[in-house]
């Protein structure tokens, strides 16, 4: 049972190896990288490839650690009780199940990806330790202690928002994903374009690492929003000749909304480009 990427996702070497590695020590795969580097596609495609169900935690800041084992509703009981409902009679009724649950009891080995887990309070992590590691939970209300029957598949996606606790990353085999250099984003490119023009990617790509590598860019645009970025140029059936021959005096690339994401790096550009006039005045 190996990870050797699929035909919609381009893995990298060390990415295989590291997700391959994780799997065998069934260790937690903690998989950092920017927005939008394909951290989260990559446990859907890792079930996909094991033939394994996804059970996805998407992470909140409100998100408790106590949520993915269960959450019993008393309020619901004491309604219940004032009705005279017979389902107060068993707690169970009133206990739902949490991701971890799901996980630790699924008929079928699962992957489970815990989404974006730095969005939480500093202590959410640790609050998890001792059920990631034991791969247990005890339920006070019912007095059962639910335990894997083997070792979920745990992916774990952070964006580095906020530190995470040394006791938790020991638990963790830890990958970084690099963001892409071009030959890598040409097979990403080809895999979601495959009948797209060479030339036309060619020189998106040219104008999208020279938007990336502007300093003082708040946000670099991602390997998202390329792929939106190049999709929009499809659809708009832009002339190749708008991007060879982009003048600089026109800093902003067209339809850049899918590059740019917030005011102060259109302003930038913006800046760049009255500059590039007044030079060339």
């Amino acid at each position: 049972m190996r990870f050797e990427g699929t035909d919609k996702y381009v893995a990298t070497d060390d990415l295989k190896v590291a997700v391959n590695a994780a799997t065998k020590l069934r260790r937690p795969l903690l998989v950092k990288g920017e927005p939008g580097t394909g951290k989260t596609v990559l446990a859907q495609e890792i079930a996909t490839a094991l033939g394994a169900p996804l059970i996805e935690w998407n992470i909140k800041s409100t998100t408790k650690a106590h949520q993915g084992l269960y959450e019993y509703d008393a309020v619901a009981r004491l309604r219940d009780s004032q009705l005279g409902d017979e389902r107060v009679h068993d707690i169970r009724n009133y206990i739902k199940k949490g991701k971890l649950w799901e996980a630790f009891t699924s008929p079928q080995l699962p992957v489970l990806l815990i989404d974006e887990i730095d969005k939480a309070d500093i202590e959410f992590p640790n609050d998890l330790l001792q059920e990631l590691d034991r791969m247990e939970f005890f339920v006070y209300e019912t007095q059962e202690t639910i335990k894997a029957v083997e070792r979920p598949i745990v992916i774990i996606t952070s964006n580095n928002e906020k530190e995470l606790p040394d006791a938790f990353l020991r638990r963790c085999f830890f990958h970084y994903i690099k963001f892409p250099d071009r030959d890598t984003m040409q097979s990403i490119i080809d895999v979601h374009f495959p009948d797209i023009q060479k030339i036309l990617v060619s020189k998106a790509m040219d104008i999208f690492y020279e938007v990336r590598d502007v300093p003082g860019l708040k946000k670099k645009p991602s390997t998202s929003e390329l792929l939106d970025w190049l999709k929009l140029l499809l659809h708009e059936d832009m002339p190749l000749d708008v991007l060879q021959s982009r003048d600089p005096t026109k800093a902003i690339p067209p339809l850049h909304g899918a590059l740019l994401k917030n005011e102060q790096d259109v302003m930038l550009f913006e800046r760049l480009a009255f500059m590039a006039r007044r030079q060339g005045s």
